[in-house]
Parts: C-alpha cells; structure tokens; sequence
C-alpha cells in the first residue's frame, strides 16, 4: 500500500504536463473531446477488467450492496452539488472532490492487488490529464498569470496521494469491507465515465474518428492487461 500513494505521483505528474500544455496552447474542442472519449474507454476497461471481477467473485453480496449505495449516495450528492455550485471557485470545488475521489479509488485499487493498482494508474492519468486541460482552460479565461494557473493545478492534484493515504488502512481490513469499497470504487469509476466524461465529450459535435477513441483506450488498455 506503500506504492499506492506513490503511483499517484503518475496521474499528478501527467495533469501538470497537460496545464503545461494548455497555458502555452489552447486545445480546440475536438482534441478534447477525444480525450474524454480516450479517458472514458480506459477508465471503464479499467473498471470492468479488474474492479468488477474482484468484487463478482468475493462472494459478499451484503457489502457489495452497501458498498455499492454507499457509492450511489455520493455521487448523487456530487451531481447536486455540480448544480448548486457556479463559476470558477465552483468548477475547481467540483475538481477538488473529483481529484481526491480519484485518489480514494487508485489507493482501494491496490488493495485488490499491484496489477489492478498500476491499471487504473494509467486509466486516471489519461483522466487528470482531461482535467488539467480543463482547468487550465477555464482559468485561461479570467487569470493572466500562467504562473497561478499552475500553482492552482498543483494544488488540486495534490489530493490524489491524499485521497491514496486515506484508503491505506482498506487493505487491512476483514474481506467483507474491502468488497464494500471495490464495490464503493467500481461505482465511482462508473459514474466518473458515463455521468462526466461521455456528457462533456458529447457537448462538442461527434465526430467519427473522435466517438471511436473510446474503443480504441478500452482495446488498449484490455491488451496492456493480457500482455500483464
């Protein structure tokens, strides 16, 4: 569980690149919309590859239920609160709370195991990497300061070894909690696809190269896992 909070440094590190990126160059909407469709594809091959069948074969449909409600309600509450919330201060709570989630998940995701760990290590970089762009974006607009636009994105992405050392004690825990937060993470990672990066990458209209870069990051991410 040690690497856990490590292998966040990843996903960190490639969200600082993106920033980096989009101070100095403005992605047009198509580049990112295919990174939305990537993301969505890698983060659900991720989802459905290795979070699903730990939490299938545990044997534990109590906890996967509670697991899995407990997950609903909070995403629930984050779509209310992606409502309630407007402006730059709003967007940047909303990624905050993303972020730290993000990190909950990768630090649970070890606790299933290395190999499913460093696989959604790479399927939340390709996701921070999104929400880098996307925050430097907003920012861009009304902050001149390439410098605090950074600053700011360092500081969100510092949640993600955050969330990871929160979810350290999950590995010590009897079979039935760990289920319950798989089943917790697999929702979070769930939602995360079909409730943000598909809604926003649907905003922009569909090309066909760009709604097949979903298929592309799950293929992708399938043959990662059987070459593992």
């Amino acid at each position: 569980m040690i690497a856990a909070w490590v292998y966040t440094l990843i996903p960190a590190a490639v969200a600082m690149l993106g920033a980096l990126v989009a101070v100095n160059v403005r992605p047009g909407s198509t580049t990112v919309s295919a990174i939305q469709h990537f993301a969505a594809g890698v983060v659900f091959a991720a989802a459905a590859g290795e979070i699903m069948p730990d939490v299938v074969h545990s044997g534990l449909p109590v906890a996967t239920l509670v697991g899995g409600f407990a997950g609903i309600g909070v995403m629930l509450a984050i779509r209310r609160l992606e409502r309630a919330i407007t402006g730059p201060t709003g967007m940047l709570t909303l990624v905050g709370v993303d972020i730290l989630i993000d990190g909950l998940v990768l630090g649970i995701a070890f606790a299933a195991g290395a190999k499913a760990g460093l696989l959604l290590t790479i399927a939340l970089s390709v996701e921070v990497l999104f929400l880098g762009l996307a925050v430097t974006m907003e920012l861009s607009e009304t902050v001149k300061s390439s410098r605090r636009i950074l600053a700011t994105v360092a500081a969100l992405v510092v949640l993600l070894p955050v969330g990871a050392v929160v979810a350290t004690p999950i590995a010590s825990l009897p079979a039935q909690y760990i289920t319950g937060f798989l089943s917790f993470g697999l929702i979070a990672l769930l939602y995360l696809v079909t409730e943000e990066l598909l809604v926003e990458a649907h905003e922009t209209p569909d090309r066909s190269w760009v709604a097949a870069m979903f298929f592309i990051g799950f293929l992708l991410l399938l043959s990662l896992e059987e070459v593992m």
